[in-house]
């Protein structure tokens, strides 16, 4: 199959908004492919979710900056690109960079300019074509002939769309109806929903919920069977080693064989949570400060899948052999002014928010849906726009990625904290394009840098320590909500407001 194929799929999803097209334009590709071909079948599901099949290739978006020029006819196989990243990502010791840099150059040279612009923005994880992995599995669904949900409980028992893609094609519903739980093999965690508020979140449940403290921690799912402790993160890399004191504690537990659902955080001598980089810092080594866990639901205890029975007998299987000090804190209550309070104290305890969970809900991996709500506050800066990145793959012709800086009063310049290309629609886009060029005072082919005019309303979840930006923080998951055409450059948040509220 030509990469060419992927791209106009690719390009047919992104330029429609019809839920129903995007499935039928990706179950139009997956019909080319022979199932037998499962290697190719996985790549080419990759690819359509928006991703590698490699997990790292030590690419990123300014790396792809200053490509050959585009090929005038398509020739890439999508095999071969695989093929080619799987050779880059092995680079590694003196003079990879170089040897990386030549094989980018390589391959890029050999593709259109509709494939260059799609290959930058998976490598740099910005390919906005509404290809989620939920559409692929649709897809792959009406493909096969077989019922949806099948498919995506063999994605979340397997922790992987492209398994289930593979196995829809090639053997239907019998080989799906193969995946269970398998303590062991890490599945994919249940997410949760957004609300503004507490009260909105216990009006969407009738009766009695649940309310967990939400942890600004690591999301680890532990399972312990006759081979052993095995701990993995939300994405499903192995961290057990680097978590000893976690394995202690799991191994201590009263039950033969489990799954747990929780987090893994580090705390300060007062018992506060310390910041969440402190916890990414420590779980990406053996070492260092002593990680705390705190388990929040149980997937499977002693021979029982639990992902099927509703919330309230799992939690209270949970408090049945995990101690009261490993679980997250926890409220079941129908009134939301008890909830909010609850909301409030975890806050005050350092904590992030909370998450209201529908207490009859089975544990729907994987998935995003209604019966979990999170709810944490929204902190919001005016700040202004120093440089915009282009955008690739359906951001392809504008600039999208707004590099954000704070006003410094005691040099009256501006200091960088950080980058957003999130919350833009394509109006906004449209509209940033327009206006970072009448400001643009430069361009490397990739970055553009402006005059420091325009004031941008960003929302984010927190800050966090840098090293990489010069006032020491940086933003964590921020979004634009709106250009503040009503400001000036100089009415803007200063560095100081922003290190208030890390502190």
């Amino acid at each position: 199959m030509l990469l060419a194929d992927v791209v106009a799929t690719s390009t047919a999803v992104a330029a429609t908004r019809s839920r129903t097209a995007k499935v039928a334009a990706i179950a139009g590709l997956l019909r080319g492919l022979d199932p037998a071909d499962a290697e190719l079948t996985a790549v080419v599901a990759a690819y359509l979710g928006g991703s590698l099949s490699q997990r790292r290739t030590g690419l990123g978006g300014r790396s792809l900056s200053g490509l050959p020029a585009p090929a005038g006819e398509p020739s890439l196989e999508v095999a071969e690109v695989d093929r080619r990243f799987e050779e880059v990502a092995a680079l590694s010791g003196p003079g990879s960079a170089g040897r990386r840099a030549a094989a980018v150059a390589d391959l890029f040279a050999r593709a259109t300019g509709e494939e260059q612009r799609w290959l930058r923005g998976v490598v740099a994880g910005e390919l906005r074509q509404g290809a989620l992995d939920a559409l692929v599995q649709d897809a792959a669904a009406a493909v096969a002939g077989v019922p949806g949900p099948d498919v995506r409980r063999a994605a979340m028992l397997a922790g992987s769309t492209v398994q289930a893609v593979v196995a829809a094609l090639r053997g239907g519903a019998a080989e799906l109806a193969g995946f269970g739980l398998h303590v062991g093999r890490p599945l994919l965690p249940m997410l949760a929903a957004s609300a503004t508020s507490v009260a909105e979140a216990v009006a969407g449940f009738a009766g009695p919920v649940a309310v967990d403290t939400k942890l600004d921690g690591i999301r680890i799912q532990v399972h312990r069977g006759p081979e052993g402790v095995r701990i993995a993160t939300r994405t499903l890399e192995d961290i057990t080693a680097r978590l000893p004191e976690v394995v202690e504690v799991v191994r201590e537990l009263p039950a033969r064989a489990f799954v747990l659902d929780g987090e893994a955080l580090v705390l300060d001598g007062s018992g506060r949570p310390k910041a969440f980089q402190d916890t990414a810092s420590r779980t990406a080594q053996a070492s260092g400060d002593a990680v705390v866990p705190y388990f929040f639901d149980v997937l499977h205890l002693d021979g029982a899948d639990l992902l099927d029975v509703a919330l309230r007998e799992r939690l209270a299987a949970l408090d049945g052999f995990v101690p009261p000090r490993w679980r997250t804190p926890r409220l079941v209550t129908a009134d939301p002014a008890a909830a909010a309070e609850f909301a409030a104290q975890a806050l005050a305890g350092g904590h992030e928010g909370v998450v209201v969970k529908d207490l009859d809900s089975p544990y729907a991996a994987g998935r995003r849906g209604g019966a979990w709500v999170k709810v944490k506050p929204v902190h919001t800066l005016d700040l202004v726009v120093l440089a915009v990145e282009r955008g690739s793959g359906r951001r392809a012709g504008w600039l999208s990625n707004v590099h954000l800086g704070a006003r410094d009063p005691a040099t009256g310049g501006f200091v960088m904290l950080g980058k957003t290309f999130k919350g833009m629609t394509d109006e906004t886009l449209a509209w940033q394009t327009a206006r970072f060029r009448e400001l643009q005072t430069g361009e490397d082919g990739y970055v553009v840098t402006v005059r420091p005019e325009q004031v941008v309303e960003v929302a984010f979840d927190g800050l966090q320590r840098s090293t990489r930006y010069p006032g020491g923080v940086a933003l964590r998951f921020a979004r634009v909500v709106r250009y503040r055409e009503d400001k000036t450059a100089a009415e803007a948040d200063t560095l100081e407001t922003v290190l208030a509220l890390a502190r």
